[in-house]
């Protein structure tokens, strides 16, 4: 039995987590606890005025469950604005479970977890994310029907990985259009930050178009990997960000783009494929305005997965797919020319669009 002050700490945590969740008017958060199985995990719905929410989860080792519980609320947030401006009739979400996917993932895990989305009755549909694979899918599977990015030997769609990384390319394409007049990336020297599955799968496609591209992960084995895989060179430097470059593509963790690191950098572009990549949207937003670097939004050019895993729900064709994460390539470029004729941010652009259709679908149905 807990202690009164146990109690009285709860009950502070309690109020600061309802608090965090009134900031972006969250609709709902969950805490999921095994301790048998050694499961601690969040699973945060935003909003579900356009559908059922549908996001990954994320397995990382947080240093506390605050962080945890912060990055769980930034990624179901964009995964709102994702589904929005993508036109699909999805809400955002996101589940985040706190741990080392190499020491501690295992099938009872994953299970469990299932279990704790299925409790949720079809309000919040998952997907893989960092740390996560098909194959932990297939254990989610096993325990509730409101999963997608199954192995394709079950119906699904697979690692959503390469759609993603199209969509990215798509994007960036857009942006060296509208910032060089021309969208060939040939001769672009290309920075890609972070070689998971997405970020080895742009590099491909750079590659192949002739662009010079420098590669950074803090794994050593994916780096070599990619490098000997499609040629592209491996960082040497010391600062990331004073690396001369045109094109700055993330795609690791989020919040890469900030004070410390707009002050250094000297590229035209930044385009890549992580979520939440300024630390403070308002703030970074206006400071890339200011020193004309153009910044295509994340939640626009990396909703290739989402796109993916939608179409799952309704009999997984990718080559529709495919069709439908290219047609980000002409919504960055609008997005982007708006942006510059109102002289707003070009996440302010974006927002204001999914925002619109958010308000305006709210309008013939209540939340889901």
């Amino acid at each position: 039995m807990a202690t009164t002050q146990e109690i009285k700490e709860m009950t502070q945590a309690s109020g600061s987590v309802i608090k965090q969740m009134s900031i972006n008017n969250h609709e709902q958060v969950v805490f999921c606890n095994d301790n048998e199985i050694g499961l601690k995990a969040i699973i945060a719905i935003h909003n579900t005025t356009l559908g059922p929410a549908l996001g990954g989860t994320r397995m990382w080792a947080y240093n506390n469950e605050s962080e945890a519980l912060n990055d769980v609320l930034r990624l179901s947030r964009g995964m709102t604005y994702k589904a929005a401006i993508s036109g699909l009739n999805l809400g955002g979400g996101k589940a985040v479970i706190i741990g080392d996917s190499k020491k501690i993932k295992t099938e009872a895990l994953m299970r469990r977890f299932g279990k704790f989305v299925n409790s949720l009755a079809g309000k919040y549909i998952t997907a893989e994310d960092v740390g996560i694979g098909t194959k932990d899918m297939e254990y989610v599977k096993m325990e509730t029907n409101h999963v997608t990015g199954i192995p394709e030997s079950m119906g699904g769609s697979g690692d959503p990985s390469p759609v993603t990384a199209f969509g990215v390319y798509m994007g960036m394409k857009a942006s060296a259009k509208f910032a060089y007049g021309s969208d060939s990336l040939s001769g672009k020297k290309i920075f890609v930050q972070g070689i998971g599955n997405v970020g080895e799968n742009l590099v491909d496609y750079l590659v192949k178009e002739g662009a010079k591209v420098t590669i950074y992960d803090i794994h050593e084995e994916k780096l070599t990997e990619c490098a000997k895989k499609t040629g592209a060179t491996v960082f040497a430097g010391k600062d990331v960000y004073e690396t001369d470059m045109d094109i700055y593509a993330p795609c690791a963790l989020g919040a890469t783009v900030n004070s410390d690191s707009i002050s250094k950098l000297k590229c035209s572009i930044i385009a890549g494929a992580a979520n939440n990549q300024l630390e403070d949207e308002n703030i970074h937003g206006k400071m890339l305005l200011d020193k004309g670097i153009v910044w295509a939004p994340d939640f626009l050019i990396n909703a290739g997965g989402l796109i993916n895993v939608y179409s799952e729900l309704h009999g997984y064709n990718r080559e529709a797919a495919m069709n439908n994460a290219s047609k980000i390539y002409d919504l960055a470029g609008s997005i982007l020319r708006t942006a510059q004729s109102e002289n707003i941010t070009t996440i302010a652009a974006a927002k204001a669009i999914a925002e619109k259709r958010i308000e305006e679908i709210g309008k013939v149905k209540i939340s889901f």
